[in-house]
């Protein structure tokens, strides 16, 4: 049996610590060994351990439900030996990246366990996307880590003042959120990068051609991803991350690289999206409705807020989307919230219609 002090030795640099050996005991009790998954590929993993790197099965830990399989920076509970070898277990998640899936089933797919850093990656090749941004650290504030925006591809952008004028935008749309500005081209601004991942895990998340490759390639210090070129009509590039990859970093911390995502559907994101419009939801709470929909109802404060140069259009309107949206895939294994869902809605259009109707008469 491997020595704890192996363990403690080997394991630290990808995140072991005393509350992960806790944890633990009851699985050392059995002869199993500790490992963190550093990769998930067709039901089988790799996993780091004190004696190196192992390759396992999962379908011992492999539900119906979507969420609960074994997923890349999960600590997991692993067969000493055996031909195949098995994961039996994996140790309760401390934070977990979940998006929707596609299906029609309202599923939520696990992109990453225990993180503690999102950090999501945003091409300046291309305009600004500030509403996939949104959507990106709503997830991210869901999940239990802390987001962090990290603008690529700085060196497209020489003009500092049109550079000063994107991070604001961007920093108008994340509140809370440090954004930083980098060319891992030529290292510019990677000190920041490399200081804030150093400690933990971070997940590397965006889409195709945001960079993403070369961000990991430049924090790990040697090429372990592969890069390609993106298409300059529209700055996307061919998914060069094909699987979830999680990487020790030489200056400590480890990194969860991940395929570029298309799709980012938000999954039960209620309190994401909060923190995301976070003043949104403190203009909302001085609204004369507890229930206003910040559409036509009298006193509301969102509403006043737009009109006073307050608060930007574009806000309210993806702030609107991505509560819709979450809303819409909640109530999709609720029938009960999703019959109030159809009420509130065909009120609220109603209410609509009748103002339009009262304004065109007024205008006579």
């Amino acid at each position: 049996m491997t020595s704890s002090s192996a363990v403690h030795s080997t394991l630290t640099r990808y995140g072991w610590d005393a509350a992960w050996a806790d944890a633990f005991t009851p699985y050392a009790a059995e002869g199993l060994l500790p490992g963190r998954v550093v990769r998930v590929d067709r039901g089988q993993c790799d996993v780091v351990t004190a004696g190196g790197v192992l390759r396992a099965d999962t379908a011992f830990v492999t539900p119906h439900d979507p969420l609960r399989v074994v997923c890349t920076g999960d600590w997991v509970a692993l067969e000493a030996g055996g031909n195949p070898r098995y994961v039996r277990a994996y140790l309760p998640r401390r934070t977990s990246f979940v998006r929707s899936t596609s299906s029609k089933r309202s599923e939520g797919q696990i992109l990453a366990a225990n993180v503690d850093h999102a950090v999501v990656a945003v091409s300046l090749a291309v305009e600004l996307d500030l509403g996939r941004v949104e959507r990106f650290l709503a997830l991210a504030w869901e999940s239990g880590a802390q987001p962090v925006v990290v603008l690529t591809k700085a060196d497209l952008v020489p003009d500092p003042v049109t550079l000063a004028h994107l991070v604001q935008d961007v920093e108008t749309s994340a509140p809370g959120v440090p954004v930083l500005t980098v060319s891992a081209l030529h290292g510019d601004g990677l000190d920041t990068l490399v200081a804030l991942v150093g400690s933990g895990t971070s997940v590397l998340l965006g889409q195709s051609g945001a960079g993403k490759s070369t961000l990991a390639n430049a924090l790990v210090g040697t090429d372990v991803m592969d890069v390609r070129a993106a298409r300059d009509v529209d700055g996307k590039g061919r998914h060069t991350t094909t699987t979830r990859n999680l990487l020790a970093l030489p200056t400590g911390g480890v990194l969860i690289d991940t395929p570029g995502l298309r799709g980012v559907g938000l999954f039960d994101a209620e309190a994401g999206v909060g923190q995301v419009f976070a003043e949104i939801e403190e203009l909302a709470e001085r609204c004369r409705f507890h229930d206003c929909g910040h559409d036509s109802e009298p006193g509301c404060a969102v509403r006043s807020a737009v009109e006073d140069g307050e608060l930007p259009v574009r806000r309210l309107e993806s702030y609107r989307k991505l509560v819709r949206e979450n809303q819409w895939i909640t109530a999709k294994t609720d029938a009960r919230l999703r019959s109030e869902l159809k009420r509130d809605w065909k009120r609220r259009n109603a209410e609509g219609r009748a103002a339009l109707r009262a304004k065109r008469g007024h205008e006579r």
